[in-house]
């Protein structure tokens, strides 16, 4: 940790400082959003985005990263840069600096209102990869499916992984349409073809890889830390009637690759350094490739993720689980290192999705598969509706944010996607 993180430190954006705001100074996220001249990096302070690019000439020696139309350019710099340019930022912000006043007069024309902007896909994401994390997601999942044996053998020792479609993944806000495709069918019958009766949604957590490997290398667990910029919230729609007819036997296909919802705001991981927790406790000692003491140490991150529904019919949401990722089974540094072992090459923007983040409990279950149990077992909506799954018009809504004692919460904004009818 560092001066950034000083829970003393205000901005002069006064919107940063007020309680609960997901973005205070200790914060300081990177996006893009529609500016006058394209595509424009920002990033979050308060409740307004200093636009980068209007600002690149005090932002040496990133000038070049902060005027482009995506944060690939600078997820590629590595951890030493985007540490100069937070600081950077922290002092151009903050409301003590002994040059405050000047700086509040140079950049206050740079900032725009947040409710008035236009969020965009943060990166160029040239591939996806989502991995199965949560031992509890896996383990309640599997008993859905395999009550005498919920946890297939190899979980324990390897960070599972699909390989995901980068075109459908789609930024907060954006529609998601109802996909159709083939369903089971009933016995001796072929399957029939259709609109899913059975969409889903998932609550995750994705990471942004940062420089990343050269096609054969690896990168040690001792290094993956600095191969990844950020976090964001992910939604991993599911079609679950599609899927299970279709994983059998090379895993999620069109079940999956309709849409992704991403939050437009990644949260530097150095941002989160004050939340960082131990790694889980393996009752099977990780794989020595997988296995850092300091990422046994501090790899966790006690991040606080909440899904919320609201139907056509409701004036407000109802929160349908509140999970923590400190209880993934692996960690970011572990997905990393494990994804480059076989030399697979990694590049600036990929992005790393951890699986559901379900937890311990009941209340932390993260999708509608483990709620209703398949739906066998419908939830009821404050206003006497029920669910097993979504239906049309359905709005989901992920939030995340990061509290400890001794320190300023931070948050990761929200991600939003509303189930669209079939036309």
């Amino acid at each position: 940790m560092n001066d950034t993180h000083d829970p003393q430190r205000q901005s002069w954006v006064g919107s940063a400082n007020l309680p609960g705001t997901a973005f205070p100074i200790q914060n300081l996220p990177f996006g893009v959003f529609a500016g006058a001249m394209g595509p424009t990096v920002g990033v979050a302070i308060g409740d307004q985005i200093l636009d980068l690019r209007a600002c690149a000439d005090r932002l040496a020696p990133v000038s070049a990263a902060c005027a482009a139309a995506n944060l690939n350019p600078l997820m590629a710099l590595g951890p030493s840069s985007w540490a100069q340019l937070r600081a950077r930022l922290s002092d151009l912000l903050r409301a003590d600096h002994p040059h405050a006043a000047e700086h509040q007069r140079a950049l206050a024309p740079h900032l725009v209102a947040m409710a008035q902007a236009t969020m965009l896909k943060p990166a160029l994401i040239g591939d996806f990869t989502d991995f199965y994390a949560s031992i509890y997601h896996a383990t309640n999942v599997g008993a859905l499916f395999r009550p005498e044996s919920p946890l297939l053998p190899n979980y324990k020792y390897v960070p599972c992984a699909y390989a995901g479609r980068t075109s459908s993944i789609v930024v907060s806000g954006t529609p998601v349409k109802r996909p159709s495709g083939q369903g089971i069918p009933p016995p001796g019958a072929p399957p029939r073809f259709g609109p899913t009766q059975s969409l889903d949604y998932e609550i995750e957590a994705a990471f942004f890889v940062g420089p990343g490997n050269r096609l054969g290398e690896t990168i040690a667990i001792e290094h993956a830390a600095e191969h990844l910029f950020g976090v964001c919230l992910l939604n991993d729609w599911s079609a679950r009637d599609i899927q299970s007819w279709e994983y059998r036997p090379l895993g999620p296909f069109l079940g999956k690759s309709f849409a992704t919802t991403i939050s437009p705001w990644v949260v530097t991981m150095e941002a989160l350094a004050p939340f960082r927790a131990p790694a889980p406790i393996h009752d099977q000692p990780p794989l020595r490739y997988l296995h850092s003491e300091v990422d046994q140490r501090e790899g966790g991150i006690d991040l606080t993720l909440e899904a919320y529904l609201r139907s056509p019919r409701m004036r407000e949401p109802v929160r349908l689980s509140r999970g923590n990722l400190r209880h993934l089974y692996w960690t970011p540094a572990q997905l990393l290192a494990h994804h480059t072992s076989n030399g697979c090459n990694l590049q600036p923007g990929d992005l790393l999705g951890c699986g559901t983040a379900s937890g311990p409990g009941d209340e932390t279950r993260g999708c509608l598969l483990e709620i209703t149990r398949n739906g066998r077992e419908p939830i009821t909506l404050p206003n006497g509706e029920q669910r097993t799954f979504l239906e049309d018009g359905d709005q989901i809504t992920f939030r995340g944010y990061c509290e400890r004692p001794g320190f300023v919460s931070i948050g990761l904004g929200e991600c939003t996607g509303t189930v669209a009818k079939l036309v």
